[in-house]
């Protein structure tokens, strides 16, 4: 079943297209590969997925916890309607502890009202329990429980990238944006992160998308790529297909 759907989407700056007429499909449950050179057009279509821009044309539709169309897009609503993400530049609150930093992450899960936190009635005991409780959970699960009130400045920069993925399940997605997980990774803490993100996607039964430039880690969890090259989408496959495409090896290699 589809849950995300791109018709025709374009989006300039001045004179410029950032992202030019892009069409897709992605399926409930898939890990999908966004890949290509720098300045193709990755991130800007992230921005797009996330409401951080809006089209210039063209539409985005998901089909998560309610169908919503991008004229709808706010990026502080994003986690209500089921997506969350990370960012190619690890954006942390430095001064906050690890602990701090995903329930905040959490906040949206938290039932009860401002009454119930002004006057500490016991719907705001129980709530506050229950978020504690899964959010330790999380922190166990990313090997980071036994630093939850250290500094997440502080913390090595693996870890930070691991934090942060932590903080975005926290909102309980069902769509998962990640950019570029791997970035400033050493090999041993890619092959961590690509289990990870696997059992991650089974686990919370999560649909994945990330962007990523370690062709090791897309070729190695992703069942579907797509290809962007200067804004435009050239080439959509599985991850065999894409490795022999002559279009996909001209962007990457140059070339006539």
């Amino acid at each position: 079943m589809d849950m995300l759907v791109v018709n025709n989407l374009y989006k300039s700056f001045g004179g410029v297209k950032a992202v030019s007429d892009i069409n897709m499909t992605i399926d409930e449950g898939e890990i999908v590969g966004i890949i290509g050179p720098n300045g193709a057009g990755k991130t800007t279509f992230f921005n797009l997925l996330t409401g951080i821009y809006n089209p210039s044309s063209g539409d985005i539709v998901y089909k998560l916890k309610e169908e919503v169309s991008a004229k709808s897009f706010k990026p502080f609503k994003m986690t209500k309607y089921g997506v969350a993400r990370t960012f190619q530049n690890i954006r942390l609150f430095k001064d906050m502890t690890v602990l701090e930093n995903v329930l905040i992450g959490y906040h949206n899960n938290f039932k009860y009202g401002i009454l119930s936190s002004i006057f500490h009635l016991s719907s705001y005991f129980k709530n506050e329990k229950k978020g504690n409780e899964e959010v330790t959970q999380l922190l166990k699960i990313f090997d980071l429980y036994d630093k939850k009130d250290t500094l997440s400045k502080n913390l090595p920069y693996g870890e930070q990238r691991k934090l942060e993925i932590a903080r975005a399940l926290a909102s309980k997605p069902k769509l998962l944006l990640l950019d570029e997980p791997a970035a400033g990774m050493n090999a041993n803490e890619t092959k961590e992160l690509t289990k990870l993100i696997n059992w991650i996607r089974k686990e919370f039964d999560l649909t994945i998308i990330l962007i990523e430039h370690d062709m090791s880690l897309v070729m190695d969890i992703c069942e579907k790529l797509f290809v962007f090259d200067y804004g435009r989408l050239i080439a959509q496959g599985n991850p065999e297909s894409i490795q022999k495409n002559p279009k996909v090896i001209k962007a990457y290699l140059g070339g006539e």
